[in-house]
């Protein structure tokens, strides 16, 4: 319970509160014109300075105000069974103050100095959790996305610049799953571990699908095929790495390559010429061989014996005249002759010193092959190294695609098993604590049929993601009634949490909460909180406009002006929680 709300700024008006219903009032001052405006009265600001004096961050809040950063603020509240005085400033803002007591007894002990004790706001927060909501010591756990004092407390004072008067089930403008998931689960007393391991298996799909992202907009758009398809390739480019290393293995770089290949087509191109000659010469030969063999005697016996047939006796001077041309007829054709032998003779001469000159060449060049088939340039050696290093680096690279991807295959494939038996083990917390579900739903179905004459609903749901919750109550699309949705809300988890937690014992409802409800409702609501305050023994502060106060739709014997806290708060520029106004 929250007994005192005070400071050392003297302009700061001192709020005393007593058990049950309190009403924090703000009041139009007489004269007011339409001008003044009671937002600025404090009525939120109190829902932020409770907030502030229970560990949040100083940052971003009024508290970080120059007007008020150097002025202590002070909460008297129950914890731990004991009346304890806590005081925190905006500029000092890690460290929290504590009345001198003792504190012996508690699991993080405070510092003694000489006046009062004091402890960090971190351990501060750490012992909040401890006494109010059965939370171990972070260092008795360290896990991510648990329930902590700091994401509880917002379902017992909502804060409208957070978005606490958005949805039911979040206190947040931009809520995660897990927080809903994780900390209702908590305060309705089922297991949170659920939704804590769900929220674990969403961060790991995330970075599955952050991976398939980065690689698709990278240089790995293959990781998104089938590991079978990088399988292949990866096969085909190491087969050729394989072949391209033995070749390098095997080979001889030759120095004079270029100059050893010149040399080899100087030589192919004059055994190209010998050959050539050799058959130019060839076919000479031939006709030479020919011309031999058909070169004749001239027939003058033959002239002879026709004369004689022809009886013609020729005298002896023209037979020595006949003698004369047939000798020297004869030794034209004996020089013929001589003269082909000679030529025959020198071509095949000359065709011999080809021959053997053709087989000296081709001996060179038969040399010169070997040591090329042998070995080979620098520069081809040095394109066949690189051509290696390329495969390679394509092979290395396919290979961590491979793993990639099958990474992913594998990762995916464990989380939709983990998924599956996440969701079983989620249907059978359900029906192990059945129980609980069922006092959520009935004492919400009650609260909501006390405010309308047709009862809301609330879901617990365990779905594929983690538990799903949701109220449901009809015209929900107005605000006073999506408000009112809240309020049945709120004061279902805090009967919840006072029968099976430590719990804060209080509930704070800003007036935001009571925009567009009906006066009835209103009445109803507060009648409702007052009524919870006696049974439970739990404390319910209300902020809220004078013109807004019901006066219909209270029951009788129900006076609300017993519940107005003395102080009170205007729209007078000393009329605020803080006696003044500032930006």
């Amino acid at each position: 319970m929250i007994m005192k709300v005070s400071s050392d700024l003297e302009s700061f008006k001192t709020l005393i509160f007593n058990p049950g219903l309190n009403i924090l009032l703000a009041e139009k001052s007489k004269g007011a014109t339409d001008r003044q405006s009671r937002n600025g009265a404090g009525k939120s600001s109190f829902v932020e300075l409770i907030h502030f004096l229970l560990g949040s961050n100083v940052k971003d809040t009024i508290f970080s105000h120059q007007k008020l950063e150097d002025y202590r603020f002070l909460l008297e509240f129950d914890l731990a069974g004991k009346a304890i005085e806590v005081s925190r400033s905006g500029k000092n803002s890690g460290k929290v103050y504590l009345s001198n007591q003792d504190y012996s007894d508690w699991p993080i002990k405070p510092t003694k100095g000489k006046t009062e004790y004091n402890i960090t706001n971190d351990n501060w927060k750490q012992l909040l959790g401890y006494y109010m909501f059965d939370f171990p010591l972070a260092t008795e756990d360290q896990s991510k996305y648990k329930p902590t004092f700091r994401k509880l407390f917002p379902y017992f004072a909502r804060r409208v610049n957070d978005g606490g008067f958005s949805s039911p089930t979040s206190c947040n403008q931009t809520p995660q799953a897990w927080d809903e998931q994780v900390c209702i689960s908590y305060l309705i007393g089922l297991d949170w571990s659920i939704a804590q391991a769900f929220q674990q298996i969403r961060d790991k799909e995330k970075g599955i699908k952050e991976l398939k992202k980065i690689v698709k907009s990278g240089n790995m758009p293959e990781v998104l095929s089938s590991s079978s398809d990088l399988k292949t390739r990866l096969t085909i480019v190491e087969d050729k790495v394989k072949s391209l290393y033995e070749q390098l293995e095997s080979f001889q770089v030759v120095p004079e390559y270029k100059e050893l290949e010149k040399e080899a087509s100087k030589l192919t191109k004059e055994i190209g010429k010998l050959s050539s000659d050799n058959t130019l010469d060839g076919e000479l030969l031939s006709k030479l061989q020919d011309s031999l063999t058909q070169e004749q005697e001239p027939a003058f016996t033959s002239l002879e014996k026709l004369y004689e047939e022809a009886g013609i006796i020729l005298p002896d001077q023209i037979i020595r005249r006949f003698e004369d041309v047939k000798e020297f007829h004869e030794k034209i054709v004996s020089n013929r002759k001589a003269h082909l032998r000679s030529e025959i003779t020198s071509v095949n001469t000359r065709i011999s010193d080809r021959d053997r000159e053709k087989a000296a060449l081709d001996k060179r060049r038969s040399e010169i092959m070997q040591i090329l088939r042998s070995g080979g340039a620098l520069d081809h050696f040095t394109k066949l190294q690189e051509e290696f290093s390329r495969l390679r680096g394509e092979a290395e690279h396919l290979s961590e695609k491979l793993k990639v991807a099958e990474q992913v295959e594998r990762d995916s494939t464990t989380l939709k098993i983990e998924r599956a038996q996440l969701s079983r083990q989620l249907q059978d917390d359900y029906i192990e604590r059945d129980d609980i579900r069922k006092e959520a739903i009935l004492i919400f179905e009650r609260l909501s049929n006390a405010l309308y004459e047709k009862a809301g609903s609330l879901i617990i749901d365990p779905t594929e993601n983690g538990p799903h919750f949701d109220v449901k109550l009809d015209s929900s699309r107005s605000k006073g009634i999506s408000n009112m949705k809240i309020f049945c809300f709120d004061m279902m988890l805090l009967e919840l949490t006072q029968k099976h937690h430590p719990g804060p014992g209080f509930l704070i409802h800003d007036s935001h909460l009571f925009d567009g409800v009906d006066e009835r409702q209103k009445a109803k609501a507060l009648e409702i909180g007052h009524q919870k305050c006696q049974e439970l023994g739990v404390q319910y502060i209300v902020t809220m406009n004078s013109d807004d106060l019901p006066s219909d739709g209270l029951s009788d014997g129900f006076n609300l002006e017993e519940y107005i806290l003395e102080t009170k708060l205007s729209d007078r520029e000393d009329g605020g929680l803080f006696g003044f106004h500032f930006d």
